[in-house]
């Protein structure tokens, strides 16, 4: 079964290391066999990986992007989540890093990705609330 990505005008996205841009109006893309597709909105650049889960993301990124899945990005990837376990005694978020890490040493980069950006998104909220 294809992958159908609509892409809105000017929008990016990763596939298999290549970056596609549509051009000027919406379009849709039918990918019709495997690939590691990765919208521009869910790449992030070096200097954004500024704490223990960006950093974590960032080094997953990189093995997904490139379809690699041991090297120097799953040494930083792992121990990013060791930094992860480390600034934290919340349950949650080491049960989170503890999911990340299995997936990442499954090889399924894609669901770690997924719960990398669960956990952003949590602790941004919890910033925001400590802020408040």
């Amino acid at each position: 079964m294809p992958l159908k990505l609509s892409l809105k005008p000017g929008e990016a996205v990763v596939v298999n290391g290549a970056v596609v841009r549509n051009g000027d109006r919406r379009g849709v893309l039918l990918l019709e066999n495997q690939a590691r597709v990765l919208r521009e909105k869910d790449v992030m650049q070096p200097e954004d990986a500024d704490t223990p889960v960006k950093l974590a993301y960032f080094s997953l990124m990189q093995m997904y992007l490139v379809g690699e899945t041991e090297g120097p990005a799953y040494d930083s990837a792992i121990q990013a989540i060791g930094g992860i376990l480390a600034s934290t005694d919340d349950e949650a978020t080491r049960e989170s890093a503890l999911v990340i890490a299995r997936a990442a040493a499954a090889g399924d980069l894609y669901h770690a990705l997924g719960q990398c950006r669960a956990l952003m998104r949590a602790q941004a909220r919890d910033t925001e609330e400590i802020g408040s």
